[in-house]
């Protein structure tokens, strides 16, 4: 069986990567660690989220939006956040609107949404220590 130790990277195709980056990196706090060239293009932009877990950038995307959520393919992603209402302030100083305010979730971790400005949903999760997702790696560990 194949051993996954974790989510190396997401990858995103976009179609005006100056307007992502600002979002990324001026909304969101991400830091540019590198960019590759293709060809005498910009192919990639990567962007650092931890260490060991990055955003791959890919400009010149086809289209005006992501697919809607129902689309077959990317849904979302889902960033961990340690406070959820610092991350509300955070988004607010930051100008970023929220797509879905502040909810308790249905497996008890508080969440909002954000789009990118490609339409990209972006789910901002604080993980709850009696949330379903801990229990459930206490079942999986036979704890």
């Amino acid at each position: 069986m194949l051993t996954v130790s974790s989510i190396a990277h997401v990858a995103i195709r976009v179609k005006d990567v100056e307007r992502t980056l600002d979002f990324y990196i001026n909304k969101l706090g991400f830091a540019e660690m590198l960019r590759l060239d293709r060809d005498g293009r910009l192919w990639l932009v990567y962007l650092r989220i931890t260490d060991d877990q990055y955003l791959e950038i890919f400009p010149e995307g086809e289209g005006e939006r992501a697919a809607e959520r129902e689309a077959v393919g990317f849904n979302h992603m889902c960033l961990a956040v340690p406070d959820i209402e610092q991350t509300v302030r955070e988004l607010d100083a930051a100008g970023v609107e929220m797509i879905r305010p502040k909810v308790l979730g249905a497996d008890g971790n508080w969440q909002i949404w954000i789009e990118d400005p490609d339409g990209h949903r972006i789910e901002l999760m604080q993980m709850m220590p009696d949330a379903m997702q801990p229990a459930a790696i206490k079942r999986l560990k036979g704890l």
